[in-house]
């Protein structure tokens, strides 16, 4: 692991993929903008609307009335979760960004706690809602058993301390965007990709304990049974990498 990097951040990216989300994002951008403007974040808040079939897209409109800081984008092309993220990721224009969901299942807070750690050195900050003062409210019963096995797996297989990678909500510094490129993963496993890569390509990293509620509004975008090998092909591709490809992919 590389040394912190001390240089310092202007802009902060939030980075929100959104499908069928109309009744969840007024709750959810609004949080976000009036936590960052209290701390005096300078921010942006990009939400990448992923071909949604509902008013998302002019949910989005409307609230530009009340948030300034947000920046609508659509993802016109093929869509997915990981398609979505990294489309945002395309258009963020802070030196750090943070991918949350649309869903209020972030606590904004939390979000502000990165930019903090960010802004002491650390390229990446990782949250966990699996160690002491972490904290998960009307989690499901089977995908926490299956989430917890899949932490489990990633963290024996990297041999990393790690034990929340599959979590989307992540904050890091453009440099390690930029140094993880190209992402691969068109769906939810881009959420271990990002992560992964970071460790495994040398930057440096920190976790802190974060919380998680279930949303309120539409359905869960993820499905269990589609995703399995999905997960399993990106871990094994940076596994590879890890192992065997001799650090031609580390940072410089």
């Amino acid at each position: 692991m590389h040394e912190a990097n001390s240089a310092p951040l202007n802009l902060y990216s939030v980075v929100i993929p959104a499908h069928n989300e109309e009744e969840s994002l007024p709750p959810t951008l609004l949080a976000i903008y009036e936590t960052f403007a209290r701390e005096n974040i300078p921010h942006e808040i990009v939400v990448v609307d992923d071909g949604s079939k509902d008013r998302t897209w002019a949910v989005l409109q409307e609230l530009k009335e009340s948030i300034p800081t947000l920046v609508p984008v659509q993802n016109t092309g093929p869509n997915g979760f990981g398609r979505a993220v990294i489309f945002g990721l395309n258009h963020f224009r802070g030196d750090a960004c943070v991918i949350m969901m649309a869903d209020a299942s972030d606590d904004p807070s939390d979000a502000v706690a990165y930019w903090h750690l960010l802004n002491q050195g650390h390229e990446c900050a990782f949250g966990s809602r699996f160690v002491k003062g972490g904290k998960v409210v009307d989690y499901p019963r089977i995908k926490l058993l299956v989430n917890r096995l899949a932490n489990l797996l990633v963290r024996v297989g990297f041999n990393i301390p790690l034990n929340d990678t599959t979590n989307a909500f992540k904050a890091y510094r453009r440099n390690v965007i930029d140094g993880c490129r190209p992402f691969m993963a068109p769906h939810f496993n881009l959420t271990v990709e990002i992560p992964l890569k970071a460790i495994v390509r040398g930057y440096s990293w920190t976790v802190m304990p974060i919380s998680w509620h279930n949303r309120k509004f539409g359905e869960a975008k993820l499905k269990i049974k589609e995703m399995g090998s999905r997960y399993f092909f990106i871990c094994a591709y940076i596994w590879l990498e890890k192992y065997f490809s001799r650090g031609d992919y580390r940072r410089n």
